[in-house]
């Protein structure tokens, strides 16, 4: 069942490490979203997930990597925000079995690595395979990575709070816009619920782990 952890070192044995919406129309160089994508590269979040991803698997930890897919024909997405809206009339869509639900380099899925999909809400928590997944790994610390700190971050950590996960989310692993806004996050809100850590601080604990 899931478990404690409060200290942000994510400890391997129970542990997780969930990537969200890293995939090519969302932070890839033909994004749907271009600042988010600019914020993502600037910033090497990316880069650093990647190698959290390289890190994990070499120390025994599973990596899952949740997309966010929609139907050519819109069908089971939510239309009742703004947001679902404006997705649907964006020039590059998360169409199921497009280039743009692939994962974006440098990241990439190792054939031991997991992957949920889902097609609607804001959170790879609610309505998927992630939580049953998670349980029968016997997950106890979810690490949670990617974008946005806007919606889908938060979404995610505060459903995983809620299902009984202990939650850490490394800060350079993470990316919103505007860029300041993901420290505001962090600061105000995921901090109160999630060990925060960074990107160096695990890659030391599970490199060490995996030797």
């Amino acid at each position: 069942m899931p478990g404690t952890a409060t200290d942000g070192t994510a400890e391997t044995a129970g542990t997780v490490l969930l990537t969200v919406e890293c995939q090519n129309g969302v932070v890839g160089e033909r994004s749907a979203l271009p600042e988010l994508a600019a914020s993502v590269r600037d910033s090497g979040t990316l880069e650093r997930i990647a190698a959290l991803a390289v890190a994990a698997r070499a120390a025994g930890i599973q990596v899952v990597h949740a997309v966010a897919e929609r139907r050519p024909d819109g069908r089971g997405a939510n239309t009742n925000a703004r947001l679902f809206r404006a997705a649907g009339r964006l020039p590059v869509r998360q169409l199921t079995g497009s280039e743009a639900v692939e994962l974006a380099a440098p990241l990439t899925a190792a054939p031991e690595d997991l992957v949920v999909r889902r097609l609607h809400g804001l959170s790879p928590m609610a309505g998927t395979d992630l939580d049953p997944l998670l349980r029968n790994l016997g997950c106890r610390t979810l690490v949670v990575t990617g974008v946005s700190s806007n919606i889908a971050v938060p979404n995610t950590v505060f459903d995983a709070v809620n299902h009984g996960y202990a939650v850490v989310v490394p800060t350079d692993a993470v990316a919103g816009v505007p860029a300041a806004y993901t420290a505001e996050v962090l600061k105000h809100s995921l901090s109160l619920v999630a060990a925060l850590t960074d990107t160096a601080a695990l890659l030391d604990r599970w490199t060490g782990a995996g030797r």
